[in-house]
């Protein structure tokens, strides 16, 4: 017998398609988790981006990210339970190779300051100053894209 793989499938959607399960990724680990501000958390620029969902094999989310039009990766979220199994990054890819299908040629993001090792791995560099950003110490960091 087979086992199924426990890696999570992604996709990226736009918001109509993926708000439901985006909201229940990003309410459990910011909101609730972190303590970010419902106010904070939520925004006008969902509906224009492309958010990445992962699901487990049984299609519940379990990791979320979004890419807005200017090139900014943000709302980088994985389930505590998901977290250290390559969730992040592979959200993180996708939507990088979303930016790349845009024209985008640089990507930026805030980083929460624990997870700057982990964008570095990706290739992120770190611009500007340690700042706070929803009561949580971040850092900016961007990529330079290749040619596709």
């Amino acid at each position: 017998m087979t086992s199924m793989p426990d890696f999570p499938i992604i996709q990226v959607l736009d918001w109509s398609q993926a708000e439901a399960r985006a909201r229940s990724v990003r309410g459990a680990v910011f909101i609730a988790e972190q303590k970010v501000s419902v106010d904070l958390e939520w925004d006008e620029w969902d509906a224009r981006c492309d958010h990445a969902l992962a699901l487990d094999v049984r299609s519940n989310p379990v990791g979320t990210a979004r890419l807005l039009p200017d090139g900014h990766l943000g709302r980088m979220a994985v389930i505590a339970a998901w977290r250290g199994k390559g969730v992040g990054r592979a959200l993180a890819l996708a939507l990088l190779e979303k930016a790349q299908e845009r024209g985008m040629r640089r990507v930026v993001l805030h980083a929460q300051t624990h997870a700057a090792g982990f964008y570095r791995k990706l290739g992120f560099e770190v611009f500007g100053l340690e700042f706070e950003e929803a009561g949580i110490a971040h850092i900016g960091m961007s990529i330079t894209l290749g040619e596709s």
